[in-house]
């Protein structure tokens, strides 16, 4: 899924990685594609540790994406 690669591309780009996400808040244009959905977020995120995630519908996204991922990660600079 294009938005969770590009998620992992910018955490990257500022030092970080998917380990460090803490949170995240997940914008679905419709909850049918959950499913699909979560199937690639656990893959990204597996289920050990995965970070605390809330999802809900919106009527619409920005250039009618399908998904938008909001994630605040913690990143240790000492």
């Amino acid at each position: 899924m294009q938005s969770l690669t590009n998620l992992k591309a910018v955490l990257e780009a500022g030092g970080a990685s998917i380990s460090s996400v803490i949170k995240t808040m997940c914008f679905l244009s419709d909850m049918a594609n959950f499913t699909a959905f979560n199937e690639v977020y656990t893959e990204i995120f597996g289920t050990e540790c995965a970070p605390a995630r809330s999802c809900v519908e919106v009527a619409r996204l920005p250039k009618d994406a399908l998904v938008e991922i909001e994630a605040i990660a913690f990143v240790n600079k000492q």
